[in-house]
């Protein structure tokens, strides 16, 4: 699966696509990523990327005329790729998009808009866009970094154990289980020992009481959209009578 951006700020991706798991599936030839300045496509010596908005106002507005043109350039190839508007517009980015961007395995072109937004025009050169969240950011390298980070985890062997990603937080519907490595014991503070009886059912069962008590507790919305199971809601259940006690 390739990964593709178009942003003013390369090395701002480069650094990050130069480490941690992004680095060793790229190594594997899992994942691939390209990283286009936009700068490139300009046509003045100046390499001016952005004007004043029509009809007046603070800041600046991209313009249409390298954006579209990288586009057209990065895309002449033919193969097939979802190019994507990181916009406030946006449809929200979650687990489950990120899960069905993975299993498509078509490549993503990110354009990443900054100051006061994009010439509207590009818009009829975007096949989807997305927004990360209700909040103002200095630009789209940001939300593009995540949306990267968060699918291309999601793609068979990008990363070491296979089941890591199946037992992550938001791949259950909810949140994670607590996790503890060693010393045994740090500070008077000790692994609970269930962890340490090597009953994988009870470890199990542990995990899972943890991982809906967190929700309960912490975000009860998430409750509310996951798909629980009769067992589930016996445990929930029992949580809510032991903090009643």
């Amino acid at each position: 699966m390739r990964f593709e951006v178009l942003t003013i700020f390369p090395r701002f991706f480069e650094t990050y696509f130069d480490a941690g798991i992004l680095k060793k599936a790229a190594d594997r030839s899992v994942i691939s990523y390209d990283v286009h300045n936009l700068r490139d496509y300009t046509h003045d010596k100046h390499k001016q990327v952005d004007d004043y908005p029509f009809g007046g106002g603070s800041g600046m507005v991209i313009k249409p005329e390298p954006v579209i043109d990288a586009i057209e350039h990065i895309t002449k190839d033919g193969s097939e790729r979802s190019v994507i508007l990181m916009s406030p517009q946006g449809e929200q980015f979650d687990q489950k998009m990120a899960e069905e961007m993975a299993h498509k395995g078509e490549d993503l072109l990110f354009v990443c808009g900054r100051y006061e937004g994009i010439d509207d025009r590009v818009r009829s050169y975007i096949d989807k866009e997305i927004s990360i969240g209700d909040y103002i950011l200095t630009g789209g390298e940001l939300p593009a970094l995540v949306i990267i980070d968060t699918v291309a985890r999601l793609v068979p062997g990008a990363l070491g154990d296979e089941n890591s990603a199946v037992e992550e937080s938001f791949s259950w519907g909810i949140l994670d289980y607590p996790h503890f490595t060693r010393p045994r014991t740090y500070r008077d503070m000790s692994v609970p020992e269930v962890l340490l009886s090597g009953n994988h059912k009870d470890i199990w069962l542990w995990r899972r009481e943890q991982a809906l008590k967190n929700p309960l507790m912490k975000r009860p919305d998430l409750l509310e959209k996951a798909e629980l199971t009769d067992e589930d809601m016996k445990i929930i259940e029992k949580i809510k009578e032991d903090i009643t006690k």
